[in-house]
This record gives structure tokens, C-alpha cells and sequence, in this order.
């Protein structure tokens, strides 16, 4: 009996205790009526989200007063008191609306926001379907005007005529790094940003703020997202695939999301003009977590591994080139191989508080470790000559009568080891209608750094040795019968310690005067660095960026904002910049400097009853103390002597809007001339100076099948500068490289949509998104190049520029799934 009371008593409590409780259940919807999925909806001591149809169930403590709070990124939270009757079953809707930031008079949207301060947005679903032979966001910035580059397995680019140093790359306020001995695009691997977990993506090609570091290019700014929910994604492809996960606990406290990714190059490298064994394998691992304490303190943390390998073994190369009635071809035999790894460990910490709607404090800490190989030794016999072009002839495409016979052998053992730490305190203040931003931060760089790389060339058997000004060659009349000189040779060791302190101070304010809205900001950088090293005379400098920006909105019925930007930018060198072409660190290197001028229109206005936005921007940059360099593929070797000066001039313009109904699609063109001066004899055209760019990113699908869609990525750029042989002037070699032409198209049917409904489960409604589809790469089979091979010609004495062409078309098949 006391057994059965005991189970009565606890069945009487449970049922009380269950009747204390009310429940809730409903749907959010947006402004035009459409379920919103992973809203939050929470109170103290629980909470919920809406699953993918917008719906949400929850159960409230009765007889007390709960205040519920609904909230979406991007829309307007909503805040309710309830007080419920136990067992009382609730149905309550809610509508959200586009997040609002009243400040006095001025109302801006978080889309305003960006508009306002001349940044770029792109949206993360955009960045992963359109095709690339390289994907993700890199891809999509050689969309954008002003964005350049020219080879189309790297993540590296060229913005307004800067070089690939000149760009700030952050996630979630975090400076990401490269690896720095990278010399061919086709060896880089994976983007550090893993598209999977991008929230949003924010760039800007100039006149940016204060509180981004110390570039003289551009800034890109990721946040990775924070979980609301278990979901996760994967894809497949005949070049690799992908991973991600993400999830939150019970008390929505701790959330994380991770992904892993695999790519082999091999499609594009053995599709080249190179007879070789190629293995390009690059895979890593991200993860980003976050811990919710309360509502005023928050720690996360960003991790990223990656291992990068590339091995190489060529076996024979024929190039033709010329004209139709002189053509031209050069053959080459390999022996040897080239063995490449790049391993990379990142880790950050940041805590974020805000007391109170007013103060926000961050504290980030990073460590970033990279270990870098290049080590490779190739022989290469090469004939150049003319080619036959009688289609009747038997030795159609040979050549045959050879011009220059010669040989060449390369040798390296490179390696590189260094460790980054940064800490780092950002806070903001708003006082009424301003906004008071500060920041301070401490690096340590320390690099060790093995440089050993020569080259022998022959050529119709004589050696030829570097073009010093001392040594006259009169060979074969007058023999030299001293020892066999390399024609280039590199032997240093380097360990190098950089110590940086640096910290901005920028104001923002809002207001309207008269009926027109007024956006202003101005703020200043300093950063002091100390170069030492084993046999270096230690260094310090000192430098001091001021910037400002002005965004005016006049009440017109045309909706159009007016921006100006300007400023100092200095860039500091970092290690790749101290080192000159033949690896000898000079710790007395100055920052490079840019005074920045920006003028630009934001227009918005509907056609054909959706929206379009035309964007233009002007901009100049005076540019002293220039670190002159040279690009080999993607490799940057620099002068290290600040003994140059430059300018860069142009107009960016982009028309985006809904070409088609429901999706975003653009159209861009550039206008750019730089040109640097050395050794005061005029000005010649730099690395960078791309000219004229033609852009286009197009989404479709078919009317009847709107499953069926299209994403096409076109790029047109006017030829860079050709390049000059080693050790021969630049200001006499002033050839360009043929205009770049490329084309890539992705054709994809989506099984399952957002939206789609189920009459019951199966194996199709566990996924929100799923497709299958087939990408073509380089769809017009273009031979684009990317540098010139100078070789010499026996005959005349003189250098033919052989082009080195990029991959051929390519197809891919590819899976995405989302669920």
C-alpha cells in the first residue's frame, strides 16, 4: 500500500506541476506575409525557434507575468508581456519587420547602413552557386568593378592597382592571414573563407574607415553565423567536396558550426598545355563557437587547419604562338619534380560585453602558425623555332627549322616557419546621435626563413651568366674558361622579429539638416613597428593615417546618396615586403603611402517594377614611398627600397537588379590607369595596370521550370603588362599580355526548394535545399595567359616571350544539399 500511495502522491504532483504550464504556438511571417524559419523566440529560463515553415511550439510558466521576446537578424525584435491561465493552448502570430535604427530624425535600415558607407554587400547564397573554377567569395569579387585578376585558380586579387599585399581580409573582426612562399595560383588550395558558414559579406574598394588596419587597397569583412538550430550541408563534385554542421543546445546558450573541405585541381592542371603527373590536394577544418553567458557577455571562438600539398613532375611542353604567317612554336622536355606543402594552424578568442545598449567591449586574441616547403629540381631542354603550316604536310604544327636550342635547371630548397600572435581591445560608444569607436592592438611576427634557389641556363651550348655590367661576353670568339656561373643564384637565412603596436579613434554621426540626411565620420590610425633579427640593425618607425567620409541623402524623389572619402593610408611592410629580390631583409623598409580620393553616386529606382540600383565611383591615388615589385603567376619579389612613386586613376560602375524576376544579377565596368615613376626617368605602367573591365553575373531559370536554373559568370579584362626578363630594365619593355576572356556557366535543377511542400515525408523532406547540375569552365575554350617565358633565340640574340597560358574548358558535375 505505501508503494501505491507513493506512485499516487507523484502522479498528483506531476499533474500539478504540468497544470502550472500554458502553451504557445503560431507563425512568424515577414512584412509580405511569408513564414520566416530559425526565428528565436525566447524567455528567462527557455525558449525556441521556428522549424523551416515558419512554425514554432512553446510552453510558458502560467499565473506569472513571462515576457516573450521574438527576434530574426535583419528585422525589428518584438517584445510581449503574457500572462496565461494553466492548460491554456495559445495561438499567436507575429509579423517582423525590417530592423530600424531611430537616431533623432533619421530613420536607416541595416541595408541603408551599408549604402550609406559606400560598402558593397553580397548576399552568401549568390557567392556559393555561381561557378567558378576557383569558388567562393574571391570568385564573386572579380565580378565586382575596380576587383582584378587574371588567373583563375588563385584567390588572390588586385584591387584599384594595388598589389595582392594590399588587401585586409577579416572574420568576425579577426585579420586572417596567407601563406607567403605561394608562387604559382594553381598551388594556392582553398580560400581561408568557408563559404558555408558565411552570414554576410561586406566589401570596400577604398576610402574606408579608420578601424580597419593598416592597407592601402581594400577591406573584406565576413561574419560567420551564429546557429539558431541543427542543419547542416554538403557537396560533391568531380573536384572535391564539402561539409558543415551546425548546431545549438537546449538552453541556447552554446552554439557552433564546423566545416571541412577537400579540392583536387587535377580537371584544370592536367587539362593544360604541360605534359605532367600533377597531385594538387588541398583539404581543411573550421569551426566557429559561441557561448552566450547571458545577455551582456559572449565568447567565441574561430579555429582553421589547413594542409595544402602539390607535387609536380612535368614531362614535355609544346606552345605555339606567333601569327597566322609566322608561326611559332617551343618545345620543351622535363626531367625532375616539384614537391610543395603549405600547413597552416589559426586559432582566435574573442569576448564581446555590452552592459547596455550604449557600450560594447571586445577583447580578441589570435595565434597563426604557418609551416611552408618549396623544394624542387627540373631540368628543361628546350627547342624554339618555326613551325610548318602546310596542312597537306606530314609535319603539320612541328617545328621545323630551329631558332634557339638551350637548356635549363632550377633548384630550390626553400622553407619558411612563422608564428603571429595579436591581442587585441575594440570598443564603441553611442552618445545620442554619435558614435565614438576605439581600438587598440598588439603583433608579434617572428619568421624564419631558408632562401636556397639557383638557375643554370645554357643556350646553343654556351653558359650564359647574369648580365652584370662588368662582364662582356664575346663568346665563342674569345673563350672564358672560368667556372659555370648560375644565372640567377639565392642563398640566404633569415630570422626576423617584427613587434607592432597599433590604434585607431573614429567618430560617426547622423542627422538631417533641413529635410536632406547627413552621414559623417573621421577618425585617425597610428602604428609603430620594430624590425629585428639576427645581423639586422633593429628598426622603429612611427606613422599616422587620418580618414573621413561624408554620405548625403537629399530628400529628391529620386532616391540617390552622394559620398565622398578620403584619407591617408599608410601600409607598414610586413615580412614579404622587407625582403628584397634576392631574400636580404632590410629592416629599414618605410610604409608605403596613398593619399585616397572617392566620389560616388548611389542610385536606386525600379524598372520594369523591380528594383535597380546603379553605383559609381570615382577615385585617385597619389602613392609615395612605393616598394616597387614584380608578379611572376602570383608571386610578389619587391625592391625593398621605397625608391619609386606612382598614381592610380579610374571609374568603377555597377548596375544590379532583378534582370530576372526573384534573383540578382549585375553588370560591371572598370576604368583604371596606374603608373609608378623610378630613378626620376618618367612613368611606365605598373604590374597592375588592368586598363578596361567588362563583368557580368547573370541568374536565370526557365518560366515553366523554375527548378531549372542558370548562373553565368563572365569576365572580360584589357591585357596587363607582359613582364620583362630578369635583370633588364622595365622602363624598356613596355609589351602587354593579350586581353583576358572568360566565360563560366553553371546549369543546376533543384529538387527541393525553400517553400516546397510535402504531401508526406520521404526522403525529400529532410533536405530544404537539394540540386544536381553541370558547370563548364572557360565555356569558349579561351587562351588566356597569365606571364611570358623569355627565351633566347641563337640566331638574332635576342627573346622571344613565350605566353604561359591558363587552364582550357572544363567540365564539372556538382551535388549541393542543404538540410
Amino acid at each position: 500500500m505505501k508503494l501505491y500511495s507513493l506512485l499516487i502522491f507523484l502522479f498528483c504532483v506531476f499533474l500539478q506541476t504540468n497544470a502550472q504550464n500554458a502553451n504557445i504556438k503560431g507563425i512568424i511571417f515577414d512584412e509580405q506575409k511569408i513564414p520566416i524559419p530559425s526565428v528565436d523566440i525566447t524567455y528567462k529560463g527557455g525558449g525556441t525557434s521556428t522549424n523551416k515553415n515558419g512554425f514554432y511550439s512553446l510552453q510558458l510558466p502560467a499565473n506569472q507575468k513571462v515576457v516573450l521576446k521574438i527576434s530574426f537578424l535583419g528585422m525589428k525584435p518584438i517584445t510581449t508581456t503574457l500572462n496565461l491561465k494553466p492548460e491554456d493552448d495559445v495561438e499567436l502570430n507575429f509579423v517582423l519587420k525590417t530592423d530600424v535604427e531611430q537616431i533623432g530624425e533619421v530613420v536607416i535600415t541595416q541595408q541603408n547602413r551599408a549604402r550609406i558607407e559606400g560598402v558593397t554587400t553580397l548576399t552568401p547564397e549568390t557567392v556559393r552557386r555561381i561557378p567558378g573554377a576557383n569558388p567562393g567569395i574571391e570568385n564573386i569579387l572579380n565580378t565586382l568593378p575596380g576587383v582584378n585578376s587574371n588567373n583563375e585558380l588563385s584567390t588572390q586579387y588586385s584591387v584599384r592597382g594595388g598589389s595582392f599585399d594590399e588587401n585586409l581580409v577579416y572574420v568576425n573582426d579577426i585579420e586572417v592571414y596567407r601563406p607567403f612562399l605561394v608562387r604559382s595560383g594553381q598551388q594556392e588550395g582553398l580560400s581561408f573563407v568557408n563559404t558555408d558558414m558565411v552570414r554576410k559579406v561586406e566589401f570596400s574598394a577604398g576610402g574606408f574607415q579608420s578601424r580597419y588596419g593598416d592597407k592601402m587597397s581594400s577591406v573584406l569583412d565576413i561574419t560567420y553565423r551564429r546557429p539558431v538550430d541543427f542543419a547542416g550541408s554538403f557537396e560533391a563534385s568531380l573536384l572535391g567536396g564539402s561539409l558543415s554542421l551546425e548546431g545549438i543546445s537546449k538552453n541556447k546558450k552554446l552554439s557552433a558550426i564546423g566545416g571541412v573541405r577537400y579540392r583536387d585541381n587535377s580537371l584544370f592542371v592536367n587539362a593544360k598545355q604541360v605534359e605532367a603527373n600533377f597531385i594538387p590536394r588541398f583539404a581543411d577544418a573550421q569551426t566557429y563557437i559561441s557561448y552566450q553567458f547571458n545577455e551582456k557577455f559572449e565568447l567565441s571562438f574561430l579555429g582553421n587547419i589547413s594542409i595544402n600539398t602539390y607535387e609536380y613532375e612535368p614531362f614535355t611542353r609544346q606552345t605555339n604562338f606567333g601569327t597566322v604567317q609566322d608561326p611559332q612554336a617551343l618545345i620543351v622536355f622535363y626531367e625532375g619534380r616539384e614537391d610543395n606543402r603549405y600547413e597552416t594552424y589559426f586559432g582566435a578568442a574573442k569576448a564581446s560585453y555590452k552592459p547596455n545598449d550604449k557600450l560594447t567591449a571586445k577583447l580578441i586574441t589570435s595565434a597563426y602558425h604557418t609551416k611552408e616547403q618549396e623544394h624542387f629540381d627540373i631540368l628543361a631542354q628546350y627547342r624554339l623555332g618555326a613551325v610548318s603550316g602546310n596542312f597537306g604536310d606530314e609535319n603539320f604544327g612541328e617545328v621545323e627549322f630551329t631558332e634557339g636550342a638551350g637548356s635549363q635547371f632550377i633548384h630550390g630548397r626553400n622553407n619558411l616557419d612563422a608564428f603571429i600572435i595579436n591581442i587585441q581591445h575594440l570598443g564603441s560608444y553611442k552618445v545620442n546621435d554619435h558614435l565614438i569607436e576605439w581600438g587598440a592592438k598588439y603583433t608579434r611576427e617572428d619568421f624564419r626563413d631558408r632562401l636556397q634557389e639557383y638557375e643554370v641556363i645554357d643556350s646553343a651550348g654556351i653558359n650564359v651568366r647574369p648580365p652584370f655590367p662588368q662582364f662582356v661576353n664575346d663568346q665563342p670568339y674569345t673563350p672564358y674558361d672560368a667556372e659555370i656561373e648560375p644565372f640567377e643564384r639565392i642563398r640566404t637565412y633569415n630570422e626576423t622579429q617584427v613587434d607592432r603596436l597599433s590604434g585607431f579613434l573614429q567618430w560617426s554621426y547622423r542627422t538631417t539638416i533641413g529635410e536632406t540626411e547627413t552621414w559623417a565620420n573621421a577618425g585617425v590610425r597610428s602604428q609603430t613597428w620594430t624590425v629585428n633579427g639576427q645581423n639586422l640593425n633593429k628598426k622603429t618607425q612611427t606613422v599616422v593615417s587620418p580618414r573621413a567620409q561624408l554620405s548625403i541623402k537629399p530628400n529628391w524623389k529620386k532616391d540617390m546618396v552622394f559620398r565622398l572619402a578620403g584619407g591617408l593610408y599608410h601600409q607598414p611592410p610586413f615580412y614579404r615586403e622587407l625582403r628584397d629580390s634576392v631574400g636580404v631583409v632590410n629592416p629599414a623598409v618605410k610604409a608605403q603611402r596613398s593619399i585616397h580620393l572617392v566620389a560616388g553616386n548611389d542610385y536606386s529606382f525600379k524598372l520594369w517594377d523591380r528594383p535597380f540600383k546603379l553605383i559609381s565611383e570615382a577615385y585617385y591615388k597619389d602613392i609615395t614611398h612605393l616598394n616597387p615589385f614584380t608578379i611572376e603567376n602570383v608571386r610578389i619579389r619587391y625592391r625593398a627600397r621605397n625608391d619609386a612613386q606612382a598614381y592610380a586613376y579610374g571609374l568603377d560602375l555597377r548596375l544590379n537588379g532583378e534582370f530576372v524576376p526573384g534573383t540578382e544579377s549585375w553588370v560591371s565596368f572598370g576604368y583604371l590607369k596606374t603608373e609608378e615613376k623610378q630613378d626620376e626617368r618618367g612613368y611606365f605602367a605598373r604590374p597592375t595596370d588592368q586598363r578596361l573591365k567588362f563583368a557580368i553575373l547573370f541568374q536565370d531559370y526557365i518560366p515553366k521550370f523554375p527548378k531549372m536554373k542558370l548562373y553565368l559568370n563572365m569576365v572580360y579584362n584589357t591585357g596587363l603588362p607582359g613582364g620583362s626578363p630578369r635583370f633588364a630594365d622595365p622602363f624598356l619593355f613596355q609589351n602587354r599580355l593579350p586581353d583576358y576572356q572568360r566565360v563560366d556557366v553553371g546549369f543546376n535543377y533543384a529538387l527541393v526548394e525553400k517553400g516546397d511542400q510535402f504531401q508526406q515525408q520521404n526522403m525529400l523532406s529532410f533536405f530544404n535545399y537539394l540540386s544536381f547540375g553541370v558547370e563548364i569552365f572557360n565555356l569558349f575554350d579561351r587562351l588566356n595567359s597569365i606571364t611570358n617565358t623569355f627565351v633566347r633565340d641563337a640566331a638574332t640574340g635576342g627573346q622571344f616571350a613565350i605566353p604561359n597560358f591558363l587552364s582550357p574548358r572544363v567540365f564539372n558535375l556538382k551535388m549541393s544539399a542543404r538540410f
